[in-house]
């Protein structure tokens, strides 16, 4: 459950632990006024729909990134052996191929230096805030990954093209996620839920409203693929010669792609890109004297390991805590033993450089 301190006179907004992660009770969050402007911090997350039980109103606001990467990649089918019927094997190609495409069409992209060409008062290290407080709500009202992903996907869409004033952000996030709520869940909470979790710091009239903005500014174009479309098949190539599903690996992936949210610079990079940097660092922090990517995941994801090079060292700086360190909801979400205690893993301070360079014939 989440405590939010009502704001003082100054509409600063003051963040505290949830009660149900260990920390000091009195340790203060981030006052919104005080956010410094370093880009990149680091946040927490969870999913699905929840009983009626209300949790604690929480607040916080942060920034974005974008950025491309070359052409749409050459797409091979892959027997991935263990017969998932949502994998749609007899037409994996073809899905995978539209999901490339889609990915990359510019009414589904944010810009990759909104904060710098369009926000005035947003900044990198708030979107952060933001990010590791969606992160909590999702778990408080248990979502599904995809509904947070989405809803920050609508968030640094809407940043791109909307100037928004620090408090507002909360507000845009809260709404940002009820739209994705209605996409992607059975019972989505409904617009009170959502003002409750804010300590009611927005009216439903407020937030409403924000939803008609938001939808209105995106052109209702609201299913984009995102990066964990992409970690679905990337995780099932990834353990192609398994016998059985590696859970470690893929809830290591998990965690890295719910990471990524959290740093602006990601924003830049396409979610198939992330995805497969995703997969590139999750099987190096596995098995750091082994070399992560292979002939069939560059042949399937269209990357090579120089082109997942940057996204890379970014991931991994979240990981070992070099950014983002003093965002946890993330952390200790997945320090979880359902999800094998992946946040605990040890990794190597640094990747050899010979596993980016091109691999041989």
């Amino acid at each position: 459950m989440v405590n939010i301190i009502k704001s003082p006179p100054s509409h600063k907004i003051t963040l505290q632990k949830p009660g149900n992660i260990k920390s000091s009770p009195n340790k203060r969050r981030v006052v919104l006024g005080e956010l410094p402007n370093s880009s990149n911090v680091v946040v927490p997350v969870n999913n699905k729909p929840v009983t009626k039980t209300k949790p604690k109103a929480k607040k916080a606001l942060s920034t974005t990134l974008i950025s491309t990467t070359k052409g749409s990649p050459t797409k091979v089918e892959i027997d991935d052996g263990y017969d998932d019927p949502q994998l749609c094997g007899a037409y994996a190609s073809d899905i995978d191929d539209y999901l490339h495409k889609m990915e990359m069409e510019p009414k589904r992209r944010p810009m990759p230096n909104y904060l710098e060409k369009v926000q005035k008062e947003v900044t990198a290290n708030m979107r952060g805030v933001l990010v590791d407080w969606l992160v909590e709500v999702a778990e408080e009202y248990k979502l599904l990954p995809d509904t947070l992903y989405l809803a920050i996907s609508y968030i640094d869409r809407f940043l791109s093209l909307n100037v928004v004033h620090k408090q507002k952000l909360q507000l845009l996030g809260v709404s940002s996620m009820l739209i994705a709520s209605k996409y992607e869940e059975i019972t989505a909470p409904d617009v009170g839920d959502f003002c409750y979790i804010t300590d009611n710091t927005y009216p439903k009239e407020e937030v409403v409203k924000m939803e008609a903005d938001i939808l209105k500014s995106l052109k209702f174009e609201m299913g984009n693929p995102t990066v964990k479309t992409f970690l679905r098949r990337f995780t099932s190539v990834a353990q192609k010669n398994n016998k059985s599903p590696n859970l470690q690996l893929e809830f290591l992936g998990y965690y890295l792609g719910e990471l990524s949210l959290l740093d602006y610079n990601c924003v830049k990079f396409l979610p198939s890109l992330v995805a497969a940097s995703v997969i590139f660092l999750a099987k190096f922090i596995i098995q750091p004297m082994i070399r992560p990517w292979c002939a069939t995941l560059q042949q399937y994801s269209g990357y090579k390991p120089a082109d997942l090079k940057d996204c890379v060292l970014i991931i991994h700086d979240l990981y070992v805590s070099r950014k983002g360190g003093s965002l946890q909801a993330i952390r200790e979400k997945y320090k979880q033993h359902k999800f094998k205690y992946v946040a605990s893993m040890p990794s190597p301070s640094e990747i050899p450089a010979s596993y980016f360079e091109d691999l041989k014939e």
